[in-house]
């Protein structure tokens, strides 16, 4: 049989995504700016605009630099490039001039900002060329921003302590989604947080996921915290078992603090194939089950004692999510915040703000999740004393091998 012909001749599409492929490597950070409005040039696009989102969740914040368009930030809420980065879609806007794109710029599942540009008339071959160059840029930021300040700096809308400073870059993304399952995180205060982080990975089927609240304020709760996670991420890449975790991080924080300091923290294995959930709680509030939008219960499980008190090999309570249910986490500054003369928010306040915005529309577990913490905050009376972090895991099922077989 004959070899099948191959057309391997490079198109215009091609050479232009291949030009910043090319120099990727190489690119200074300032530089990233420059090159990709000459790209976006090239295809007649203008006002070239990087837009991140600060910290606290709020604004899309414009990125400056050499050739790019800066204006003002814009709402998170009720903007078109809020729109974009939440629904993770291309948002296009009619002017007198032309068309204003928003581009989201996905790093794999993970929402890293919005490219916005302007073009006069926009079609399926210019969506279809710009939303692949979006992606690379997402790839290019996240790249470059292991070695410069200049995407903390835009994000950053207000002074940070150095506790918030060790916590967010402890920190996985913040959204990770494929098609089984999508995760999402929120810390508050953004901008004074110390003693809650939380972690994940998803290895082959198996989703692994912590969430810690270390005890105090402070330096000292963001160095527990390091040290849990540190420990936890030793765990996961040698140990199988939640058991066996929670033994490992225990004994590094109590060897490291001593008996008089602990971490509460929530463990758990998602087979995301199957829906099969392990939980191990060592005194955090138990997660909270969502189905159809609404909570049906909390997921219980055997009292174990925080990490540090040298507590035996905790049992470990399995639990079947259904397809499209949801696993809320959250530490206890979300509950334990005393509003209204004195009396802590509470459990079942929590539970009635998720219940109301579960008859919205959704947004999708990042911008519901999102939604949920702003929501929070002003029934707190905009009061985040404590650290208060939410977590959301939402379980689809299903399986991603067809993504792995080209057209």
């Amino acid at each position: 049989m004959a070899e099948e012909s191959v057309d391997r001749s490079e198109g215009f599409g091609e050479r232009l995504l291949g030009l910043l492929l090319d120099r990727a490597r190489l690119l200074p950070a300032q530089l990233i700016a420059p090159l990709i409005a000459e790209e976006v040039a090239r295809i007649g696009g203008r006002d070239v605009s990087i837009l991140l989102q600060d910290y606290a969740q709020e604004l899309m914040v414009p990125l400056p630099g050499r050739k790019l368009h800066v204006s003002q930030p814009e709402p998170v809420d009720d903007s078109p490039a809020g729109r974009a980065f939440l629904r993770a879609e291309i948002v296009e806007v009619k002017r007198a001039n032309g068309v204003r794109m928003y581009l989201p710029l996905l790093d794999g599942s993970d929402q890293v900002g919005v490219m916005a540009l302007t073009l006069d008339t926009v079609g399926d071959d210019d969506r279809r060329l710009l939303g692949r160059l979006a992606g690379l840029v997402a790839d290019m930021l996240v790249t470059k921003n292991a070695y410069t300040d200049q995407f903390f700096l835009a994000r950053r809308r207000e002074p940070m302590s150095v506790s918030a400073e060790i916590q967010w870059s402890l920190l996985p993304p913040l959204t990770m989604s494929i098609p089984q399952v999508s995760v999402a995180g929120i810390l508050e205060p953004a901008y004074r947080v110390a003693g809650d982080s939380f972690d994940y990975a998803l290895n082959d089927n198996i989703l692994h996921v912590a969430v810690i609240d270390a005890m105090g304020h402070g330096l000292d709760a963001a160095a527990m915290a390091t040290i849990a996670i540190g420990a936890y991420r030793h765990a996961r890449r040698v140990f199988v078992s939640l058991a066996e975790k929670y033994v490992f991080m225990d004994e590094a924080i109590s060897r490291q603090f001593g008996p008089d300091h602990f971490v509460t923290a929530q463990l758990m294995h998602v087979n995301v194939a199957t829906g099969e959930l392990e939980l191990v709680n060592a005194g955090h509030p138990a997660p909270l089950l969502i189905r159809d939008r609404q909570v049906v219960r909390q997921l219980e499980s055997a009292t174990t004692l925080p990490v540090g008190f040298g507590g035996a090999a905790p049992p470990i309570r399995q639990h079947m999510l259904q397809q499209g249910d949801r696993v809320l986490c959250y530490t206890d500054g979300i509950i334990e915040e005393h509003v209204d003369g004195g009396e802590p928010f509470g459990e079942e306040r929590l539970i009635r703000c998720i219940n109301r915005l579960g008859q919205e529309p959704s947004q999708g577990v990042r911008g519901d999740l999102r939604q949920l913490s702003h929501t929070l905050k002003r029934e707190r009376g905009g009061l985040t004393s404590d650290d208060a972090t939410l977590f959301m895991i939402e379980w689809r099922g299903g399986a991603a091998d067809h993504l792995a077989v080209l057209d």
